[in-house]
C-alpha cells in the first residue's frame, strides 16, 4: 500500500474574493500602514456595525424566473458603468503599490466601474485623469484657505472629471487609536499630490500617541463649512455635486431641495464618530427622504456581491467599495484591484440569478427579511489586531 502523500506547504493559493486579499495584503504591508487602512475610530463599533448590518438581512429568493441572462449595468449620474460598484475615495494609494492611483483606475476602466479620487491622493488628479477609461468624479475637503478648495474644482472640471464629491462628515478628524499607537506618519516619498508644498508641513514626524493625519486635518480642514457654503461651491462649477457622509434624513431633505445631484450614504468607513448607525441602516432613510431628487449610493462593509444585492434593494443606485480595492493594490497592483472588483460583478450576477431577479429595476425591499438573529459570524467578526 503506497503512503500518502504529504500536502504541499510551497504554493500559495491565489486570493478568491475580498477577504483573502485583505489576508494576503496583511502579510506585505507594514504594520502601521495596514492598521491606517484597516482601523476605524473609538471602539471601532461603527467599523464592525457597518459589516455587520449586511449579515442580519437576508434574502428571499425567487424560484422558476428566467435568468439566462441578468443585466448589472446602470447609469451614475446619467453616465453608464458597467455594474453599480465603485471605488470609494481613498488618500495616499501609494502606500500599498508605487503605481498607486494610476494602478486602481486603470483597474476600475477595464471593468467598467466608477472611480472617486480623493483629494489626498498621492497621484496629481490630472495624472489620474490621464489614466482613465471609465467613469471618474473628485472627493474634494473644503479647506480653511478657500482658494485651494476653488483650484481643485477648477482643476478637476478643466482635467474632464465628471463629478465632485464634497466630504461633510469631517469638520475634524475622529481620534483613531490605532494610529496613534503607531505614531502614523507618511513615509518621505509620499505626498499630498494635489496640494502645495505648505501642506506637507508635519506629515513625516511621527510619535506614538500623536497622529500626524489628525494634526493635518485641524491645520487645514474648514470646520465653518456649512449648507449655506454649498451655493459658493456651486459658483465655481458647472459640475454635479455629490455630499458624501449623510446619515439621516433631515440632512437628505435639505441637501435635495437645495438641488444636489448625488448623496452617499457612509460612516467614513467607520472611521470618523464611532457609535453611529452603520450606513446599511441609514440608507432606507435617506432614500425615502431624497425621493427622486437626487441619486442615493452607500459605502462601507460591503464585502460580497451578495452584499450590494442587498444595498440595492434597499434603494441605494450604487455602492463603493474602499479597503478591498487597496487591499487589491497591495496584493497584485493594477491587477489585483480588477480582481476584486470583477470578483464583486460576478457575485452580484450570480446573486441576482439565484434569487430570481434577472434586472437592477427589479430589486425591492421585498427581496430582504431582516433577522433579529445573531447576524451570521464572518471573519470579519474578530476583534481587531
Amino acid at each position: 500500500m503506497t503512503a500518502p502523500t504529504a500536502a504541499r506547504t510551497d504554493r500559495t493559493e491565489p486570493p478568491l474574493n475580498p477577504r483573502d486579499f485583505e489576508a494576503a495584503a496583511r502579510t506585505r504591508l507594514d504594520r502601521p500602514v495596514f492598521d491606517y487602512i484597516a482601523g476605524g475610530s473609538g471602539d471601532e463599533v461603527t467599523l464592525r456595525e457597518d459589516r455587520a448590518a449586511y449579515a442580519r438581512y437576508r434574502l428571499r429568493p425567487r424560484a422558476l424566473v428566467d435568468v439566462s441572462r441578468c443585466e448589472p449595468a446602470t447609469t451614475l449620474l446619467g453616465r453608464p458603468v458597467a455594474f453599480p460598484v465603485g471605488i470609494a475615495p481613498m488618500a495616499y494609494h501609494q502606500l500599498v503599490h508605487p503605481d498607486g492611483e494610476t494602478a486602481t483606475v486603470r483597474a476600475a476602466g477595464t471593468v467598467g466601474a466608477l472611480t472617486v479620487a480623493s483629494t489626498f491622493a498621492s497621484t496629481s488628479l490630472e495624472e489620474i485623469a490621464r489614466a482613465a477609461t471609465g467613469p471618474l468624479w473628485l472627493q474634494v475637503y473644503v479647506m480653511r484657505r478657500r482658494e485651494i478648495t476653488a483650484s481643485l474644482v477648477r482643476r478637476a472640471e478643466a482635467a474632464g472629471y465628471q463629478a465632485l464629491v464634497i466630504t461633510v462628515d469631517t469638520p475634524r478628524m475622529a481620534r483613531r487609536e490605532r494610529d496613534l499607537r503607531n505614531g502614523f506618519r507618511l513615509p518621505p516619498h509620499i505626498r499630498p499630490a494635489n496640494l502645495d508644498e505648505d501642506h506637507d508641513t508635519g506629515l513625516y514626524q511621527g510619535r506614538a500617541g500623536s497622529s500626524t493625519l489628525a494634526a493635518h486635518a485641524a491645520r487645514h480642514h474648514d470646520a465653518a463649512f456649512t449648507w449655506d457654503d454649498l451655493a459658493w461651491l456651486r459658483s465655481l462649477t458647472g459640475l454635479p455635486l455629490v455630499l458624501k457622509g449623510v446619515l439621516t434624513a433631515e440632512d437628505a431633505r435639505r441637501a435635495a431641495t437645495l438641488g444636489v445631484a448625488g448623496l452617499i450614504v457612509s460612516t467614513h468607513g467607520g472611521r470618523q464618530l464611532d457609535g453611529t448607525v452603520p450606513a446599511l441602516e441609514a440608507l432606507p432613510e435617506v432614500v425615502a427622504a431624497a425621493g427622486d431628487r437626487c441619486e442615493v449610493l452607500v459605502d462601507g462593509g460591503v464585502r460580497r456581491g451578495t452584499d450590494v444585492l442587498k444595498a440595492l434593494a434597499l434603494g441605494a443606485r450604487a455602492v463603493l467599495v474602499g479597503r478591498p480595492v487597496l487591499w487589491g493594490l497591495a496584493v497584485d497592483g493594477e491587477a489585483g484591484v480588477e480582481r476584486v472588483l470583477a470578483t464583486l460583478r460576478d457575485e452580484l450576477e450570480e446573486a441576482m440569478a439565484l434569487t430570481g431577479r434577472p434586472r437592477l429595476d427589479t430589486l425591492a425591499p421585498d427581496l430582504l427579511h431582516r433577522s433579529t438573529d445573531r447576524p451570521y459570524p464572518t471573519t470579519d467578526d474578530r476583534e481587531p489586531a
